[in-house]
């Protein structure tokens, strides 16, 4: 009996740039405050944080059921964006937010719990919003790719020193 040769597969690398995980997981791979460079998502998350929350929602669901990257990045006005915009005219928006970076620190094996989950969605929600768009970024930006596992670690190197060297 014989066998269809495989197809290389096709990866979302979790750990882009290849950062160090200890017993308690790793950093997160954009500081809270650092997301200059990513202005249209932190404005628009400034503004009208229920958009940006409703297109990280659909962009992380889509990575944890389908497994590759939601082709509408993360669409314009979903269920969650009503939702999410409904509680934060009630001031509880931040509550959403804070389930939803736990479930995305799980996914990647970022450092931190639920308290500071829970100051960051509710005192600094427009860059806790951001940097946790900027961390499915990078993941979906590795789909597509069809690497060996001596390419993917060479590429997580390379990412790392990139990261590294904009400091």
């Amino acid at each position: 009996m014989s066998y269809p040769p495989q197809q290389p597969m096709t990866i979302g690398n979790r750990n882009v740039k290849g950062l160090i995980e200890g017993p308690e997981g790793r950093k997160w791979s954009h500081e809270l405050c650092n997301n200059c460079e990513c202005f249209g998502a932190t404005e628009t998350s400034s503004v009208c944080p229920c958009i940006i929350f409703g297109k990280v929602k659909h962009r992380y669901r889509s990575l944890n059921r389908r497994g590759s990257p939601d082709p509408e990045k993360g669409g314009c006005c979903s269920a969650d964006c009503v939702i999410h915009g409904t509680l934060a005219i009630l001031c509880f928006g931040w509550v959403m937010q804070m389930m939803l970076r736990g479930n995305i620190r799980d996914r990647y094996n970022i450092q931190g719990n639920s308290c500071g989950d829970c100051c960051e969605a509710f005192w600094c929600s427009p860059c806790e919003l951001t940097q946790e768009s900027r961390e499915l970024e990078l993941e979906e930006q590795t789909y597509g790719r069809s690497l060996d596992p001596q390419q993917a670690r060479a590429a997580a190197v390379a990412a790392h020193l990139d990261g590294t060297m904009d400091r």
